[in-house]
């Protein structure tokens, strides 16, 4: 941890970079504080890029090279390592290296599982959770829609509703059961038991966590359907329906729901996905893909729902797999291309339902998984805005970079064979930060 003085002039130096990364993105667009609607024509670039900039220089691709061609060299990145970096004003790149090489994206992957999510579901879709009774009224059943985030204080009011609907019916007894056939195949990700995933199923609540945390690993239950079943069933005894016997699983019959509940919009559910790097919520989203793309909801349709969504998107997907939506899987592969191919498209104002990916990420020195770094680079706190990817010998970073002239810059960084995050993470800052200081 910095000695105080030299996190002040940190703090200084990050909150000054908040200053001009805010006056830059106001004069470049809206895609902050929540915004996502189109830019009016009056602010639309003719090109198919980003928001206005001022125009890119020419003759400095060999410039950048040379300020980034020592930094990617360092140690800390290991033998294997790619690189893009382009204008999203006018979607050229300025600098590659290694940029169309399929390469281990570790959680940087969720760029793309949210991009695809937002441009096959729109960024207001909601995730629903149901109540539905059976033809004869002694049976309800709790389905699950694929909402992660479904959490006791949601749960309760959803019982609270289901007891009126019952009690409205001259009804004060049921069975419970509960239906998760919305997801198919094996629910366990293929890393197996792990604190960083819950088994990815359509029903659970506070994405399977036995804490009181929000994100990061935590001890996880290995049946969140069947908690979440029975915190129900609690719940409505609290409302004045008595559940006989044991929530049992079941399928949901035909009819209106008697009560349902909604997540957020999905706009701020990619924005939890990116900041925090929740690995429940970009499996749902990979799944929910699926849902929309007619695709089994399990592992292998999200992959082909993805990788569907995102060429009908026109990134280069050539190499690319998407083994799972969270990037925990050593399988999926990435090119730093197809992520600044994302970044890109989600800076132009004509594509105003991909905004969130820009929204969402982590502000360097600042909040998510960035708070705590850019220590050793703090030209880049609070002007760089990028997604983290940690496995063992894997580290990634892709995201915007908001220049002194007001443009702004999509990158990757993917690197392979790595010593240490230790050593890694402070040399992709520096990087990200040597673009932040460019003209």
């Amino acid at each position: 941890m910095p000695e105080p003085r030299t996190w002040q002039f940190t703090a200084g130096s990050a909150a000054l970079g908040l200053v001009l990364a805010a006056a830059a993105v106001t004069a470049a667009g809206p895609w902050d504080g929540g915004q996502r609607t189109a830019e009016r024509a009056l602010a639309a670039a003719p090109t198919t890029g980003g928001t206005r900039h001022a125009p890119a220089p020419r003759g400095r691709d060999a410039d950048l090279a040379a300020l980034l061609v020592p930094l990617l060299a360092d140690p800390g990145l290991g033998p294997l390592r790619t690189a893009s970096v382009v204008d999203t004003a006018t979607g050229g790149q300025l600098y590659g290296e290694g940029a169309s090489t399929p390469m281990t994206p570790a959680s940087t992957v969720k760029i793309a599982t949210a991009a695809a999510a937002l441009s096959a579901l729109g960024p207001e879709h909601r995730i629903p959770t149901t109540v539905t009774a059976s033809p004869d009224g002694g049976t309800v059943t709790l389905t699950g829609g694929g909402d992660p985030t479904l959490d006791r204080a949601r749960l309760k009011a959803l019982a609270a509703d289901t007891a009126r609907a019952l009690k409205a019916r001259g009804r004060t007894s049921v069975r419970l059961a509960h239906d998760t056939s919305l997801y198919k195949g094996p629910a366990l990700h293929p890393i197996g038991p792990n604190e960083n995933i819950a088994p990815v199923v359509a029903l659970m609540t506070r994405e399977g966590r036995l804490d009181d945390s929000r994100s990061g690993p935590a001890p996880r239950t290995a049946d969140p359907a069947g908690d979440t079943a029975t915190a129900f069933a609690g719940l409505l005894t609290e409302a004045g329906i008595k559940v006989t016997g044991e929530p049992a699983p079941g399928r949901t019959p035909q009819g209106a729901p008697l009560a349902r509940t909604y997540s957020a919009p999905l706009a701020d559910l990619v924005e939890r996905t990116l900041t925090n790097s929740d690995n429940d919520l970009a499996e749902a989203l990979a799944r929910q893909t699926a849902l929309a793309r007619r695709q089994p909801a399990s592992f292998q349709g999200a992959e082909k729902a993805v990788r569907d969504e995102l060429a009908r998107l026109g990134v280069p997907v050539a190499g690319a797999r998407f083994a799972d939506g969270s990037g925990l899987d050593r399988r999926d592969r990435v090119s730093a291309a197809l992520l600044t191919g994302l970044l890109t498209r989600a800076a132009d104002p004509a594509r105003p339902a991909l905004r969130p990916l820009l929204t969402g990420l982590p502000v360097g020195g600042f909040t998510g998984t960035l708070a705590g770094r850019f220590d050793s680079a703090p030209a880049g706190a609070g002007l760089v805005r990028a997604k983290t990817g940690t496995l063992t010998g894997v580290n990634t970073l892709a995201g915007t970079v908001v220049t002194p002239d007001g443009r702004l810059l999509a990158f990757a960084f993917l690197a392979g064979r790595t010593p240490s995050p230790y050593e890694a993470q402070p040399a992709l800052d520096r990087l990200s930060a040597a673009l932040a200081g460019r003209k």
